[in-house]
This record gives structure tokens, C-alpha cells and sequence, in this order.
């Protein structure tokens, strides 16, 4: 957190205008660090059967090299959005075909190092910078369609068992209760044991008995369910939906195309993390591994939202200079 917050202040000084014109060098940068990860990297999950190569040790601390991707993918995929914009070639068929590659090379890459909750943040990014850069609404629907005809080849040639069992698991969670619906179904014990007011900060039974596996990081919703309640739940909901209201007021008042994608780009992380995380602590997704934005533990994670936020910032403070 102290890093995160520190980077945050450092980059809120910088305008992103001109952080933005590095594109080509902060890709690159991305690309190499995920490349390191996949040949380097280890897998600190401990999860049997998940072969995830997603994290680099540095002096003993384990970083994920896909979430500094994520707010170097922001940047970048920004920037090419603007470039075709004052290019009038936003959507041109042609154009639309490489800035499908600039979203896939960072989704191909996450798929290669085992770590597939990234790959849907990279995806949901890129979907909000688009939406927001005005691209026509054929394309998406060509997309989506795309996307389900290639469903089957997806199951049976890209997903691997564990994952097929997390989806199927969705169908009927207590088909499976002391295996892949476990952590499911304790999470949602822990929440309901909750009841209105929950039971008390440090006071929940099931947290101290680690009745949910990974509570801290992926599951910590879990927590909040059982000691500060429903009520606790729904104030969650609340700071986290002032701090997107936050990013969208920013995108509105920037009268800059460059900025407000790179607000929507933030704006992907944190609904896209938020969906996902409360989700599957609820059983209504699948297992994905992503963290609740600002609540979840995760050195890197935390981190690189802090960074995040504060390229948010120099968007806003630059507001006066327009």
C-alpha cells in the first residue's frame, strides 16, 4: 500500500499527455516483463492442478507482472485509440483488425502464464476504452458473435480440466461439496452467518477458524459478509460505486479524448473486478482469481491500483490547464 500510494503521488505530478506519448516504450516494457514471468516466473498458489507461472520473486517478494500490465495496457491501448481517432480510422475495418491484436497479445500472454483472471480484466479494459472511443455497435456484435460460435473450440481446446469443473460447479455447487464447490459454498455460509449487522470486527468465528481458503485475497467478501453484516456488504458497495462515479466524473469533464479513455481504461478495472470477485464469493461466477479493488490483500494487486488511480489523478489535475 505504501508503494502504491507513493507511486500514485509521484504520477499524479506527471502529466499522463506526456506519459501517453511513451506508448510504444511502456508496451514494449509490458510485453518483456510478461515475457520474463512465463519463462522465470513461479507459481505461488499452491492450488493443485492450476499451473499458474504468474508471479516473479524480488528480494523474496513475490510480484504479478500482469497487474502493472494492466495500467500499462490503459495507457497504451488509449493511445491508439486517439491515434485513429485523429486519423478519422476508428472504424475502419483494417484498423479495427490491429487494435484486436494490441487487446490479444496481452490476453495471449496472461493464457500463457496460467493466470486467465487477467486475461478477462485485459478484455474488459479494452471493452470500455472502445465503447467510449465511439466504435461502431456492428463491431461489438460481431465480436459477441464470434465469441459464441467459438465457444465449443474454447472448451474443448483451451480450457483446462480445473476450469471446466469451476464453470460446471456453477450448475450445482453441492454436487461437489468437499471438493470444487467448497470454497463457494463456505463463503456464502460465511456471508449468511453475517445476518443484518454481522458479528463484530475480528469477531467472526469462521474467519478466525479460516473457514474459507484464500479470505484475505480473492475471498475477502467473505469476511465482510460475516463481521460487519449485510449492511457492512452494502456499504462496500457504496465507496466502491462513489469511487467509479469519482473516475466517470473525470472522464465527463475532460474535454480530451486521450483522457477520458484512459478514465474508462481504470473505470474497466475496477466494475470488471468488483463483478467478478463479488460473483464468485457468491457462486454466481466462477472461480477466476481476482481481487475486490482496495479491500482484497495482494501486494501487487494493491499496488498497481494505487498507480492507477493515480494516472486518474493527473487526468483530473490537468483539467485546469484545458
Amino acid at each position: 500500500m505504501l508503494i502504491g500510494v507513493c507511486l500514485a503521488f509521484f504520477i499524479q505530478k506527471i502529466d499522463y499527455r506526456e506519459l501517453a506519448k511513451k506508448w510504444i516504450y511502456i508496451g514494449i516494457f509490458c510485453i518483456l516483463l510478461m515475457l520474463f514471468t512465463i519463462f522465470f516466473g513461479t507459481n505461488i498458489t499452491g492450488i493443485s492442478g492450476v499451473n499458474a507461472r504468474a508471479w516473479i520473486k524480488i528480494a523474496g517478494i513475490s510480484f504479478q507482472s500482469s497487474e502493472l500490465a494492466k495500467i500499462g495496457f490503459i495507457l497504451t491501448f488509449a493511445k491508439h485509440l486517439e491515434i485513429l481517432k485523429k486519423k478519422n480510422k476508428i472504424n475502419n475495418f483494417k484498423s479495427l483488425v490491429f487494435l484486436v491484436l494490441h487487446v490479444f497479445l496481452p490476453v495471449i500472454l496472461s493464457r500463457l502464464q496460467g493466470d486467465d483472471g487477467a486475461a478477462i480484466i485485459f478484455i474488459s479494459i479494452a471493452l470500455c476504452e472502445a465503447f467510449m472511443a465511439g466504435i461502431d455497435a456492428k463491431f461489438f456484435l460481431w465480436g459477441i458473435t464470434l465469441f459464441v460460435l467459438s465457444v465449443p473450440l474454447l472448451w474443448n481446446f483451451a480450457l483446462a480440466p480445473y476450469q471446466k469443473n469451476r464453470i460446471l460447479n456453477q450448475f450445482n455447487p453441492e454436487s461437489d461439496p468437499l471438493g470444487i464447490g467448497f470454497q463457494q459454498i463456505q463463503s456464502k455460509l460465511s456471508i449468511g452467518s453475517g445476518g443484518l449487522f454481522g458479528k463484530g470486527i475480528f469477531c467472526g468465528r469462521r474467519v478466525t477458524d479460516g473457514a474459507v481458503p484464500v479470505q484475505e485475497s480473492d475471498f475477502i467478501f467473505s469476511v465482510s459478509g460475516e463481521e460487519i453484516g449485510f449492511l457492512g456488504c452494502i456499504l462496500i458497495l457504496l465507496l466502491m460505486a462513489s469511487l467509479i462515479f469519482v473516475i466517470l466524473k473525470a472522464a465527463d469533464n475532460v474535454h480530451d479524448f486521450l483522457g477520458s479513455n484512459i478514465c474508462f481504461g481504470f473505470l474497466g478495472i475496477v466494475m470488471s473486478q468488483c463483478i467478478f470477485n463479488i460473483g464468485m464469493c457468491l457462486s454466481l461466477l466462477p472461480v477466476i482469481g481476482v481481487t475486490l479493488p482496495f479491500f482484497s490483500a495482494g501486494g501487487s494487486s494493491v499496488a498497481c491500483l494505487y498507480i492507477g488511480f493515480g494516472l486518474i489523478q493527473s487526468v483530473f489535475s490537468n483539467l485546469k490547464y484545458r
